[in-house]
């Protein structure tokens, strides 16, 4: 029989997935080592588990213990893991950039995990880097894991992860390109590749706000490059010990918004629900790919999974707000259109009037409200289908009688693609308030007219 002992055992041999939309156009084959197959849904299980089991070893982790580490999220999860099957605490610190939901994650398995600020010094107290080294000397029987200098970290992917990519490739890969955070990853699997064949470019894939890529070409540490930036699991504000520059070729800067089109793209058009830094691993790439020839075969690895940034990258309205994503809203086709007060009827109306009145401003769809309040609708087409049921004498009847159901509420900045999945046969328009309250109707006359208007 086939039964693993427990969850750890799942860790590490992830699939390789050959790319064949987004990188049709590159001269070469493109194919990902996607680590959200992962238990832990993450890459970072590897060394989590790694920096765990060399802690035993080396006598810094006793039995009832707790693990302490300032995480992101993704490192916090296979400690946490590795914890629920080895019967350790876990106390994270976090900063307030990640995703929510990664934080709620981490306390579903058990986890406490205290959010520090992102925007102050690695050395202020607040830091989740001081925090975390704080909890660790005050908490007795506590490890402090420093994923950042742990060189257990890189030993993991040394061990794991670079080992598989040479078998899955059959030791035909001519480029790895991964993001860089921690160091870990990029470099153990880097020392690996480049034992067995010191030809095999590796190239680092950083983010505008972090020094890592200046600090590489230039060696020193200028944190005037520093200022904030969005991307999460990769960057850094300082240069962490699992660094081995020797073993990189070349580190390539990717923004936030570039990172996090590409994310969507991957899901869209690879079928690959993947986190930021594999959207940004691969923009990385996308923006290098003069540099490749016929005969390469690069391996891009993709971290985490899109599950973490729900609320973030693949949430149109966090996209908008941030200037990531150019769609038509709602208020694009208010302000095409030309905003007018809205029409409306009460149920008191009558249907006779609710007709002159489609009749007068040209129009099929008019909300019913009752107190400022939507009530139903009234339509031509429903209208019409009330009338060959009941008759043709309808001009009478209140609206109360043919009352439909009310229009979908929507807010103001959604989406033209998120309207017309609401509008149906049944039912055509949308209501949305404006940033007064007030409310306007988008109709499928509306919808269509936005997506065939030329510019």
């Amino acid at each position: 029989m086939d039964i693993k002992n427990n969850i750890l055992e799942t860790i590490g041999n992830t699939p390789m997935i050959r790319l064949n939309k987004i990188t049709r156009d590159l001269p070469c084959p493109v194919v990902a080592k996607v680590d959200y197959f992962n238990p832990g849904n993450s890459i970072k299980d590897r060394m989590a588990v790694k920096m765990i089991e060399v802690a035993e070893k080396e006598g810094k982790l006793k039995p009832g213990g707790t693990i302490i580490e300032g995480t992101s999220g993704n490192t916090g999860m296979g400690l946490a893991l590795a914890a629920c099957v080895k019967g350790y605490k876990c106390i994270f610190a976090t900063t307030d950039k990640q995703s929510k939901e990664k934080s709620d994650i981490l306390k579903a398995v058990g986890a406490e995990v205290i959010v520090c600020p992102t925007n102050v010094e690695p050395e202020d107290p607040r830091s989740y880097y001081s925090v975390a080294k704080r909890l660790a000397k005050e908490i007795p029987n506590s490890f402090y894991c420093n994923q950042y200098d742990n060189l257990a970290n890189r030993q993991a992917h040394y061990e794991t992860t670079g080992p598989e990519i040479w078998k899955q490739t059959g030791g035909k890969i001519t480029h790895l390109v991964c993001t860089a955070g921690t160091g870990g990853t990029v470099t153990g699997t880097a020392m690996y590749l480049k034992e067995k064949n010191p030809a095999i470019q590796i190239w680092a894939i950083d983010v505008f706000g972090s020094l890592l890529t200046k600090y590489y070409n230039t060696g020193e540490i200028d944190m005037n490059e520093v200022h904030p930036y969005v991307s999460e699991g990769f960057g850094e504000d300082f240069v962490p010990e699992n660094y081995d520059m020797s073993v990189i070729d070349l580190f390539e800067k990717v923004t936030d918004k570039a990172g996090a089109i590409m994310a969507r793209r991957l899901a869209k058009e690879e079928g690959l629900f993947c986190g930021y830094s594999a959207g940004s691993c691969l923009q990385g790439l996308m923006q290098l790919k003069s540099r490749l020839k016929k005969e390469d075969l690069v391996v891009c690895i993709f971290h985490d999974h899109g599950s973490r940034y729900v609320a973030k990258i693949y949430n149109d309205q966090w996209m908008m707000e941030r200037g990531f994503l150019d769609v038509k809203t709602f208020r694009d086709i208010m302000n095409a259109r030309g905003i007018s007060p809205l029409v409306t009827l009460s149920p008191d109306h009558t249907v006779g009037e609710a007709v002159d009145r489609m009749k007068e401003l040209h129009i099929e769809n008019i909300p019913v409200f009752k107190d400022g309040i939507p009530a139903g609708a009234v339509s031509e087409g429903g209208l019409f289908n009330f009338m060959l049921v009941h008759g043709a004498d309808i001009r009478s009847k209140k609206i109360q009688e043919v009352l439909e159901s009310p229009y979908p509420q929507v807010e103001f900045d959604t989406p033209v693609e998120r309207i017309s999945s609401l509008i149906t046969k049944e039912n055509g328009a949308v209501l949305a308030k404006d940033d007064s309250g007030n409310f306007h109707i988008v109709t499928k006359y509306d919808v269509l007219q936005s997506f065939t208007q030329k510019g």
